[in-house]
């Protein structure tokens, strides 16, 4: 091989390179930006770089090297527009992280151990994260953003994050019809009210699957608005919040217990007084006891008719599930709120709770709310139990009371976990 054959091989060589460079440009930069302009800036950087490295090579070989260049980096450009084209859409679960800790980790306000605490992120609750600063992330999680060490999350696994998170349908309508299938001729399994929250089984074609009392069923999609809920970060104040609450009603509850029981020896101490009262006059005629035995008789009866249920006595979880539990067989009825006559679960469950002084709202997504949370390992009797738009009273024994459908009325279930277990809220 002659010097001319030996210049030329090498000037083709350095030329290759030089495209080679700029195909690994493009395949990097087109994510950020638009895949005409990357053609464009290819082809400036190629021929830069090849004035660079070939400016001293001959006109002829300058050309065929050119021609090389553009042809390869018009290649490489249209593989990068395709990778581009055929880049997997981004999931709803790339930025979500999810908590992986044995209680809870401090969110802080700088990518440090020494930042100051700004809030709470409980285990398997979930954060969007920003960014990262070291092995550290940014998140935003509820009303908290703040630092966490990268180690107490898992990134991006969708199915941890289906697993914590609940597909949720909010009522958007007075009175939903829940269907055994997905149209408008199907049977009808149960209604549920405007403001409700179901847990959502199934999404397909305009319809959603729904959890209710009455079994699984579809609901029209246009009634409903669907979302995902995770649990989120408890800021510092919100934290303080909570407990303050909390505390509060323990004692407003507390107080009504008292009152109730105070009421019910009062009532105790009346019915004794009255029942000596009436051995008295027993003693005094034969025609003055005939008489008033027939009005003790008479009042007796009217008590024991209104008295059947024996007053609510005591003022903890307990007392509540034995009054509670008085009520079994009677009837359930839409949007009662009588605890003889037909409650639905929730009316059932506000009635139960008012004999003793307390003040609940009449719907089983807002019992979800009251009181404070606490875990199903950890129930109590007279625990409220939320389910997928139904609530229960739990009485122990793995078993909770409730009015459960027009077909059986208050009655007695077990496992308390027949049905998923959205929430446990505790009063006393």
């Amino acid at each position: 091989m002659n010097r001319n054959s030996i210049r030329r091989a090498t000037t083709c060589c350095l030329t290759a390179a030089v495209v080679l460079t700029s195909s690994s440009f493009v395949s990097h930069a087109a994510v950020d930006a638009g895949a005409g302009s990357l053609i464009s800036a290819a082809q400036d950087e190629v021929q830069v770089d090849s004035k660079q490295n070939v400016a001293k090579n001959s006109s002829s070989t300058a050309g065929v090297s050119n021609t090389i260049a553009k042809s390869l980096t018009k290649k490489s450009a249209d593989t990068s527009i395709q990778e581009v084209q055929n880049e997997t859409p981004k999931s709803e679960y790339d930025d979500i992280a999810i908590a992986q800790v044995d209680n809870y980790v401090n969110v802080r306000s700088s990518a440090s151990e020494d930042g100051e605490v700004l809030g709470k992120l409980y285990n398997n609750s979930a954060c969007t994260v920003l960014g990262t600063e070291g092995d550290w992330y940014k998140i935003h999680s509820g009303d908290v953003e703040g630092y966490i060490k990268a180690e107490f999350l898992v990134l991006g696994d969708a199915e941890l994050a289906k697993s914590v998170g609940r597909r949720v349908a909010d009522v958007k309508t007075d009175a939903l019809n829940v269907r055994a299938e997905s149209n408008t001729e199907a049977e009808l399994l149960g209604q549920v009210p405007e403001g409700e929250e179901l847990t959502v089984v199934e999404e397909k074609d305009g319809w959603v699957k729904v959890a209710i009392e009455e079994g699984d069923g579809w609901v029209s999609g246009e009634f409903v608005d669907c979302s995902t809920h995770y649990v989120v970060a408890e800021s510092k104040e919100a934290e303080e919040a909570r407990l303050k609450k909390e505390e509060e009603e323990r004692k407003a509850a507390e107080e009504a217990a008292r009152q109730a029981e105070e009421a019910r020896r009062a009532e105790e101490a009346g019915r004794s007084s009255s029942s000596q009262t009436s051995q008295s006059v027993d003693t005094s005629s034969s025609s003055g006891t005939e008489s008033y035995s027939e009005a003790s008789s008479s009042e007796s009866s009217s008590t024991d008719s209104s008295a059947s249920y024996a007053a609510p006595s005591g003022g903890n979880g307990q007392a509540v599930a034995d009054y509670a539990c008085q009520f079994i067989g009677n009837p359930y009825v839409w949007g009662g709120t009588s605890l003889t006559n037909g409650a639905d679960c929730s009316g059932f469950v506000m009635s139960v709770y008012a004999a003793f002084g307390v003040s609940l709202p009449h719907s089983s997504s807002a019992l979800a709310g009251v009181g404070y949370g606490v875990s199903q390992d950890a129930m109590q009797p007279g625990d409220i139990v939320c389910y997928s738009g139904h609530v229960a009273i739990y009485i122990g024994g793995n078993t909770v009371v409730h009015a459960s459908t027009e077909e059986t009325g208050i009655k007695l279930t077990s496992p308390a976990n027949y049905r998923g277990i959205v929430a446990v809220r505790r009063i006393f």
